[in-house]
């Protein structure tokens, strides 16, 4: 079966930044499992998913464009410590918060008395990544999977 819109897909990959770094991967871990076509992945890699069969393996490079996209100015913004989850904020730290269009990661990277300068930004924003990939399986996705837009069950088997 190959991979096309509503299949589930099993992938196992590696992720690295331009400097060979390994930013992310599925080795020692869980296979990645998502629901093709509904954007769960960058857009590069997903199109490059496009019409592969289970067993294939390939690698591609993703620019900026068709992953996180780039810096956008109006993700920083400053705002009261007391509306951030943790009463110890320090430059450098991480918080999820729900904003509009889901939850967004924000990066502290200011404090100025009350006040915290904050990036919602996506932390590989601005950057080219390069993926090896190899499609471990591609099943039809069950009707709730198709109705809900996402996979079921830890393994991808709907429960």
């Amino acid at each position: 079966m190959q991979v096309a819109a509503q299949k589930v897909v099993t992938l196992e990959y590696t992720l690295k930044d331009d400097q060979g770094e390994i930013l992310d991967s599925s080795e020692g871990a869980k296979p990645l499992v998502y629901l093709h076509g509904q954007g769960s992945l960058v857009a590069g890699l997903e199109k490059a998913l496009d019409n592969k069969g289970e067993g294939d393996s390939f690698e591609i490079t993703v620019p900026p464009e068709d992953a996180y996209g780039t810096h956008n100015p109006a993700l920083i913004q400053r705002m009261q410590m007391r509306r951030l989850p943790d009463k110890n904020v320090q430059v450098g730290m991480r918080f999820r918060v729900q904003m509009e269009g889901g939850a967004r990661f924000l990066l502290v990277t200011a404090i100025q008395g009350d006040y915290a300068t904050v990036d919602a930004n996506h932390p590989l924003v601005g950057m080219t990544l390069h993926f090896s990939v190899k499609v471990v399986a591609v099943r039809d996705a069950t009707a709730e999977e198709l109705a809900h837009g996402h996979v079921h069950g830890a393994d991808g088997h709907a429960h």
